[in-house]
């Protein structure tokens, strides 16, 4: 079976990123995470789980929810007084400490929830502290922004007060990670609440993030977390008053439930990707791509290829490119198999029993005999929707095979794909045509479309293109979200205004 490239070290934006180039880390991070920044060490002491780790912090499981809201407010109103370079110090600290603890955090959510790959993992932790960090290191969200003394309008950036991170199953340390970080920069106080299945090591990379912010002079209680997550808890907080923002990132369920909170909510929306690709694409290079974007943490990033669409011609190419590279083409019985355990035909989705499991558990599940060196599963599909259960979004080594005729098929099939639970997400397209991926985005209504890219390194920003670093993917209107981009610290701004006399000379005349 032939090797895949490493997406992080052979992406355009360098070497610094691959897997492989992780021990090389110490060498190439930028200044403020190069002091003890390491390859995969020892294993060191684990992170323990304690309930009062930080001042304040564990305590928010037994505490009245006035009372969380109040010591998030105290933080709130310490943090105002930071300028920038305190505020920068504090955000560089807890990046580097996320940084220096990213296995550990791999290994204690590989351990609690049993879903994904430790190692890939890791390299998510990595996107959200390095890459995020990167990316908003020279963001000003401290004072004054825009001058403008024509108009008599001076413009300053305030934080919005405190926010609420609820966090998913599926990356539940890298968003924990991701939501501090920009949290911090922002100077908002930061309630986390973990998904119940995931809760220790969603609250261990908390831990880690508070602790070092505490070390670097943050506030007390600037970064706190529900210990003992339950809907109700997690509900009261939702509807609090004092509650400025809820970033929501998790099911749909989830995010309608933050909506209906009254609160205002940075939420997400389903992906289910379609990659195109054209007869002009390059077939060994789209299909090494489209197998190491799928199989990344065993297909838990909502962004990953849920469908492949290819044009006839090249078909063939890139299905015998598939093989190569460790896919297995399901026949039709065994298709059926793994359809009945992969989807919920109950609540039209997809089952939690296969979520991030690798293709030896779920063949092994569902009775089917794969090779030892199987990565993916594929399954043959003419349609799109509730008879075709492997249409929708699954979270797991599988995709679903389309072949059409033309290029304007495969965009018809595409749209199709979006709107069977990915409308407003992502899609994807490999070609060598130019004009095709104007058409392609005119036509697929999504809010990313990435050009010959894997869909979840593209999508999660900062590794393969310029989109910012997010795991929090918005998906505009079509989808519920109050936006459609990658939310990061300038969301969670608002703008402060001034406005001193200049009458208007029709005022005057009136």
């Amino acid at each position: 079976m032939r090797e895949t490239p490493h997406l992080l070290r052979d992406s355009p934006r360098g070497g610094m990123r691959a897997r492989t180039a992780l021990p090389r880390l110490g060498r190439t991070a930028p200044p403020f995470v190069r002091s003890r920044a390491a390859s995969c060490p020892p294993r060191r002491r684990a992170i323990p789980y304690r309930r009062r780790a930080a001042r304040g912090a564990g305590r928010t499981a037994m505490a009245r929810t006035d009372e969380i809201i109040d010591r998030a407010q105290q933080a709130a109103d310490a943090f105002r007084r930071f300028n920038q370079p305190q505020t920068d110090a504090i955000v560089h600290a807890a990046c580097r400490a996320a940084i220096e603890r990213r296995f550990e955090l791999a290994r204690l959510a590989h351990a609690e929830t049993g879903i994904g790959i430790e190692r890939d993992k890791a390299l998510k932790n990595l996107i959200a502290s390095q890459f995020v960090c990167e990316d908003i290191r020279g963001l000003q969200t401290v004072g004054v922004v825009r001058r403008d003394d024509a108009n008599g309008i001076t413009e300053i950036v305030q934080p919005v007060g405190p926010v609420l991170g609820l966090t998913p199953v599926t990356n539940p340390t890298s968003t924990a990670i991701f939501k501090c970080l920009i949290c911090l920069k922002t100077r908002n106080p930061l309630i986390i609440s973990p998904h119940m299945a995931a809760k220790r090591c969603t609250v261990a990379a908390a831990q880690v993030c508070y602790e070092a912010a505490l070390a670097a002079g943050a506030p007390a209680d600037c970064i706190q977390w529900l210990a003992k997550p339950t809907p109700k808890a997690a509900g009261e907080l939702m509807s609090h008053r004092g509650v400025a923002l809820i970033i929501a990132t998790g099911t749909s369920g989830l995010v309608r439930t933050a909506q209906s909170s009254g609160a205002p909510v940075l939420g997400v929306g389903p992906g289910n990707v379609p990659a195109c690709v054209t007869s002009s694409a390059d077939a060994q290079r789209t299909a090494a791509l489209v197998m190491e974007s799928k199989t990344f943490d065993n297909g838990t990033v909502c962004a990953s290829e849920q469908a492949l669409v290819v044009e006839r011609p090249i078909a063939g190419d890139i299905k015998r490119e598939l093989c190569a590279v460790g896919a297995h083409f399901m026949t039709s019985e065994q298709a059926g198999r793994v359809a009945a355990f992969a989807y919920d035909a109950e609540t039209r989705s997809m089952s939690a029993a296969v979520v991030g499991r690798s293709v030896a558990e779920i063949a092994q599940r569902c009775g089917i005999d794969v090779a030892p060196d199987a990565r993916l599963l594929v399954a043959a599909l003419d349609a799109v929707g509730s008879e075709a259960p492997l249409s929708a979004e699954i979270l797991a080594p599988i995709l679903a095979w389309y072949v059409e005729d033309d290029f304007d098929a495969c965009v018809r099939r595409c749209e199709q794909i979006t709107r069977f639970g990915g409308v407003g997400h992502t899609a994807v397209i490999h070609t060598g045509d130019a004009a095709q991926v104007e058409t392609f985005a005119r036509r697929v209504d999504v809010a990313r479309i990435l050009v010959n890219t894997p869909a979840t390194h593209g999508a999660l920003g900062g590794t393969w293109n310029a989109l910012d670093s997010s795991f929090t993917l918005a998906c505009g209107g079509a989808a519920r979200n109050i936006n459609a981009d990658n939310i990061t610290a300038r969301h969670l701004l608002q703008t402060q205004r001034i406005a001193r006399p200049r009458r208007h000379p029709a005022w005057e005349s009136a």
